[in-house]
């Protein structure tokens, strides 16, 4: 029975990535490199700290890794207060609510920093929502790495077979595969060019897995 829906965040509750492709790219042209369109969609879903270590091996840069994370940060937060076109994706806002209102447990699983977390659930008025907030950036492990699902399940109480995942990127579907917990890929138009063949389910609204539609995928 489903008890508990772990949430990815950018991609999946806000439409965060052309702010994220924004300031990444800032940062690349910051510290002068060129990074492919196929390099930059691998990292999706990856924390920043991760994408940051794995750009100074790929360029053999001297900068550290936290240097460029730091840059990353201050080039996303600068738009994530300036964007007025910053929004919750589409339905979201609703299923949150619908899932909510029928007692499911909902837990925050994302590889964005805490600060960054906590400033888009402020702005949405997120957090009456959701029992708990996990960022991957506080972790040992990033996703592909089940290990941010396995203690977001922990969180919920409940054992992973009785949780669902809501994922866009390749990364956080392996993650959910990995850590055996029913995965559902939303096809999200800004997360371009991810593999969705892990999970059990691909959807392109969150109308398809309301409360009700939901509750079926587990009996």
């Amino acid at each position: 029975m489903l008890k508990a829906v772990l949430f990815d965040m950018d991609g999946v509750i806000i439409d965060s990535e052309p702010l994220h492709h924004k300031a990444y790219y800032g940062m690349f042209e910051e510290i002068g490199i060129e990074v492919s369109d196929t390099l930059y969609e691998s990292f999706t879903g990856q924390a920043t700290l991760n994408v940051c270590s794995q750009l100074v091996a790929i360029f053999k840069l001297n900068n550290p890794p936290t240097e460029l994370v730091q840059i990353k940060r201050r080039i996303f937060a600068d738009l994530f207060f300036s964007d007025p076109n910053l929004k919750l994706l589409d339905g979201v806002e609703d299923v949150i609510k619908d899932y909510y209102q029928n007692e499911l447990t909902l837990i925050l699983a994302s590889s964005a920093s805490m600060q960054t977390i906590n400033n888009v659930f402020s702005r949405f008025e997120l957090d009456q929502y959701f029992k708990a907030k996990l960022s991957g950036a506080d972790l040992r492990q990033s996703k592909p790495h089940p290990e941010i699902f396995l203690k977001a399940a922990e969180a919920s109480g409940f054992l992973p077979s009785e949780c669902m995942v809501i994922e866009d990127s390749t990364n956080g579907i392996k993650a959910a595969h990995a850590a055996g917990i029913y995965c559902v890929a939303y096809q999200s138009p800004h997360s371009k060019n991810q593999d969705y063949h892990l999970a059990n389910k691909v959807v392109s609204s969150f109308s398809e897995i309301g409360f009700e539609a939901a509750k079926l995928l587990f009996t």
